[in-house]
């Protein structure tokens, strides 16, 4: 599995851009200076770096060390500090009630056999009151093909997020297709489910 990762990320380009994804970006008013973040397999660093941007502390953990590598880089050019770590999210200690935000855009690495524990470690590491932010991909995305997961089993349906989350207040939940352009890896119209979800205080 690090192989593939490694690989897709050992171009010296960056494979989904620079800039935040425009989901989260568009989600700024939820965020606080001095919030502590989860930025979960995280890349290159596009969505950690705009996070640290915005004043967050901000914990980046990604399974390829190649991709921190060039998440690094781009840390130092913009000035701002990321705690990196490696390691692989599925049998990572999360530990509990740690971060006040987590975001994970496009995590979809977990099948359906994987998704529950890896959801229940995300549902235990937020505090109370805290923020999940996500965006993913529908299994529609498979007749697009402009990134994302080859099964769909790997993919998001709302039906999906609303049982994972139940526990939650579900502030924003929205299936939709748009047009996307991060990088040459995630390009054209695409299949994409949208969620902030609360943590109950």
């Amino acid at each position: 599995m690090r192989e593939f990762w490694d690989t897709l990320y050992g171009d010296e380009a960056y494979v989904y851009g620079t800039e935040p994804n425009a989901f989260l970006a568009s989600q700024k008013n939820w965020l606080k200076p001095g919030q502590e973040v989860l930025a979960m397999a995280d890349g290159e660093g596009r969505n950690g770096v705009w996070l640290a941007e915005q004043g967050l502390k901000v914990h980046a953990v990604d399974f390829s060390p190649i991709a921190q590598a060039k998440a690094e880089h781009l840390a130092k050019a913009r000035g701002v500090e990321i705690a990196f770590e490696q390691a692989d999210l599925l049998n990572w200690d999360w530990g509990a009630d740690r971060y006040d935000v987590i975001v994970a855009i496009f995590v979809q690495f977990a099948d359906s056999r994987a998704r529950p524990a890896l959801f229940a470690k995300m549902r235990r590491a937020l505090r109370r009151g805290g923020l999940l932010i996500l965006q993913g991909y529908r299994p529609e995305q498979l007749k697009y093909g402009t990134g994302g997961p080859s099964s769909a089993d790997n993919m998001y349906t709302e039906a999906i997020l609303r049982e994972a989350f139940a526990e939650f207040e579900i502030v924003h939940l929205s299936e939709h297709d748009d047009f996307i352009s991060e990088g040459y890896k995630h390009h054209g119209m695409s299949a994409l489910i949208d969620m902030v979800a609360r943590k109950p205080a």
